[in-house]
């Protein structure tokens, strides 16, 4: 039920046709609620038809020309209502982490570069959310919205400060692990 939330939330920040919703979804929504080209452009669709968004008026599309889209009192009433509708924390679902568990009963053959390969797409990851935060949220750029958006984006660096962290200390650990393997083999050898 999150991607209609997500695009009413972009169409009220900005009136926008499907290419620009997607465009923005790729540079901003998307960090934390992903969506495909195909999936916004059927959303949009679906929440044409409940009427909760309408085609801009006055600007209908020439063969070839785009459909822009902006909400009706009925979507922000509903944006309204689920944004303070109460919802559990999801439970956390990460392959790395099954993986990881796995290893611990197979061998970590492997692990250790699998390990640094996370380690280095959160690095990136944590490098472009601190690029965001200096360029779109400067000292002083505290209206309420901004300091709401800058919220989120806080989110996403702190958890990828937190996947740093974790994952260096995991290298740590399974490099301790294969370590005492192999010093237990050796010991038993002689």
């Amino acid at each position: 039920m999150s991607l209609p939330h997500a695009i009413l939330t972009a169409l009220l920040e900005k009136p926008s046709s499907g290419l620009e919703l997607t465009r923005r979804f790729d540079r901003s929504i998307g960090y934390f609620w992903s969506a495909t080209h195909q999936q916004i452009y059927r959303e949009l669709g679906r929440l044409e038809t409940e009427g909760l968004i309408r085609e801009l008026p006055g600007l209908a599309p020439a063969r070839g020309q785009k459909k822009s889209y902006e909400v009706l009192p009925a979507g922000r009433a509903e944006l309204a209502r689920w944004t303070a509708a109460p919802q559990d924390p999801r439970p956390l679902r990460d392959t790395l982490l099954l993986r990881l568990r796995a290893s611990a009963v197979v061998g970590t053959a492997g692990l250790d570069a699998e390990l640094r390969r996370h380690l280095e797409l959160h690095r990136g990851q944590l490098a472009r959310y601190r690029e965001i935060e200096e360029r779109d949220f400067p000292p002083g750029k505290d209206t309420p919205q901004d300091r709401i958006q800058h919220l989120v984006l806080r989110a996403g660096i702190d958890l990828e400060t937190f996947w740093t962290s974790w994952l260096t200390y995991a290298l740590e650990e399974v490099a301790g692990v294969e370590g005492a393997a192999g010093s237990a083999g050796s010991a038993g050898a002689g």
